[in-house]
């Protein structure tokens, strides 16, 4: 049988406070979702200013890199080459999703939505440092 890794509420707080500073650094109102690998919502923080629909789309693009193991945005490129691929189950195709890679595994991943795609995800890559 195999070692499984799994994300601590200690990994995702210090995640957290990881992807709220580099947000809080830039004035970005943004909303922060951070998942396990199976997709389930260990902590999500919808920060002062941030629109109401970006809790879902922060949701959305940290699952559908938990689940699959890549950035969300290697999905969006997907669709411009194959349309098709939209039809791929419960992605959600923007950038602003990454996983969250501990020994070579999955462990979970970081969606964010409030700011422009590239803003999101920089954000979402000062949570996955954190842990390095």
């Amino acid at each position: 049988m195999r070692t499984k890794h799994a994300l601590t509420a200690d990994d995702a707080h210090k995640m957290m406070a990881a992807c709220k500073a580099e947000a809080a650094k830039n004035n970005w109102k943004v909303t922060i979702a951070i998942l396990d690998d199976s997709g389930a919502l260990l902590l999500l923080e919808r920060l002062d200013g941030a629109g109401p629909m970006s809790a879902e789309v922060a949701i959305g693009k940290g699952r559908t890199a938990a689940m699959s193991g890549r950035p969300s945005k290697f999905f969006e490129d997907r669709v411009k080459e194959r349309p098709a691929f939209i039809t791929y189950p419960a992605a959600v195709m923007f950038q602003g999703g990454l996983p969250i890679i501990h020994q070579g595994q999955c462990v979970g991943g970081i969606g964010v939505s409030g700011v422009q795609s590239h803003e999101d995800e920089q954000v979402a890559k000062a949570g996955v440092d954190a842990l390095s």
